[in-house]
């Protein structure tokens, strides 16, 4: 009767992960057949992209407001620049003079990461199969920072 019960445990489990699997698919708006013919490469990810964010840095505890609009030009290759940003940081605004660099990585999935400076801050990405939309989200201590880069 145990195997049984641990049989069913695993299948539920199984079909709870597929479910779970499809349903990010599709807050992303990939479908399993997109990611199956995606076409994810370092070379797709190439043009000019305008990055939207915003979310908290976390300083001693407390949560302060941060946001973000800039300029990301992809180079095909796995380098980028930062023609020009514009930020906020609990209410003190900076613009950053262009010359930003940075690195990024593609994997078969449409998934990666992007790496500013150095020293800069990190993201994990998610990509469209078209690259025509990332979804970001900073990975740095600290930081609760989220957004979206899209081709205008």
């Amino acid at each position: 009767m145990g195997i049984f019960k641990t049989a069913a445990a695993v299948l539920v489990a199984t079909i709870l992960l597929g479910v779970v699997s499809a349903a990010a698919r599709a807050a992303l708006g990939v479908s399993a057949v997109a990611l199956a013919d995606n076409d994810c490469t370092l070379e797709s990810l190439r043009g000019t992209y305008v990055f939207a964010a915003s979310g908290y840095n976390i300083v001693a505890g407390v949560a302060q407001p941060k946001a973000i609009v800039e300029i990301i030009d992809f180079n095909g290759d796995g380098t980028l620049s930062v023609p020009a940003a514009t930020r906020s940081v609990n209410g003190a605004i900076a613009r950053s003079t262009p010359g930003g660099t940075g690195s990024y990585t593609v994997e078969a999935d449409c998934t990666g990461t992007i790496a500013f400076g150095p020293p800069g801050p990190g993201f994990d990405t998610f990509f469209s199969t078209k690259a025509n939309k990332l979804w970001m989200i900073q990975t740095d201590t600290n930081a609760v920072f989220q957004g979206t880069a899209t081709r205008p």
